[in-house]
């Protein structure tokens, strides 16, 4: 949807919307979403939105099932629950200040965009903090890690990046706002794509098993561990044994002996 609009207002020469400023030559997500693609504007927000709370829907059930790494102790419940709460508040600003564009709406559309780019930061922020607990708790599971670097990383950038944008409308500087406004909004879509690492590790166990942490985890982890280590030990073992047999095995005036004896002389 974000791809279309932008290359829809390219294609068509980059026009000028009622809804721009004199000044202003570069159209906001708004301006070209509340124009004459208004429809697709409010159904890929729709479906964004949907696609998003259901991946966080699934990614808490399947902790609850047991499926990926589970969440134990109260405050990981709690962060969770509140990842789930302001993402839900910002799919609220994002559907509305679809519906109500900035045209018509001017402050219903600021206030909403602000629900929206709240909303989700704060959940980011929740979520980035319950996956920096279950990383510590469940160090052999790097994939933790990961998904929490890159929480952190989308926090860091787009606050960096709302703070700009914010900035830039307070002075006027609309093509500047302009495309932070569209940096922001591709940067949002990535991070929605971060998800499905975080739902990777359910493709590993199957309906009915627990996904394997603590002591099964490392246990399974010792087993690899050790089915590598004695396939690498009989390898040099072989190896070992052939090379002391070829060391063993010399010529004296043209003629083998082994294990370093001489042949013994004939009267024949």
């Amino acid at each position: 949807m974000l791809l279309g609009l932008l290359i829809s207002w390219n294609v068509n020469g980059r026009p000028r919307y009622p809804s721009m400023e004199n000044d202003q030559d570069v159209a906001y997500i708004s301006d070209v979403g509340g124009d004459k693609l208004k429809p697709l504007f409010i159904a890929g927000s729709c479906v964004t939105t949907i696609f998003l709370d259901l991946s966080f829907l699934s990614e808490r059930w399947l902790r609850h099932r047991g499926r990926l790494v589970a969440n134990v102790s109260t405050i990981e419940k709690v962060l969770s629950g509140l990842s789930m709460a302001f993402a839900l508040l910002g799919t609220i600003g994002l559907i509305l200040l679809s519906i109500f564009d900035t045209r018509s709406h001017h402050t219903l559309h600021d206030i909403f965009l602000l629900f929206f780019i709240l909303g989700y930061v704060v959940s980011a922020i929740f979520i980035c903090w319950e996956y920096q607990r279950l990383g510590a708790k469940y160090r052999e599971h790097r994939i933790l890690r990961a998904s929490f670097w890159i929480k952190l990383a989308f926090i860091l950038i787009e606050i960096a990046l709302a703070v700009a944008f914010a900035a830039c409308n307070f002075r006027d500087a609309l093509n500047a706002a302009g495309i932070l406004e569209w940096t922001i909004a591709f940067i949002f879509t990535f991070y929605g794509f971060s998800f499905f690492i975080d739902l990777l590790p359910a493709t590993q166990t199957k309906r009915g098993t627990k996904f394997p942490t603590g002591p099964q985890a490392t246990q399974m982890q010792m087993e690899e561990n050790d089915q590598y280590g004695q396939g690498y030990a009989g390898r040099n073992t072989v190896d070992s044994q052939r090379t002391l047999g070829a060391n063993n095995v010399k010529t004296t005036i043209g003629v083998k002996h082994e294990n370093g004896q001489a042949p013994v002389a004939s009267n024949f």
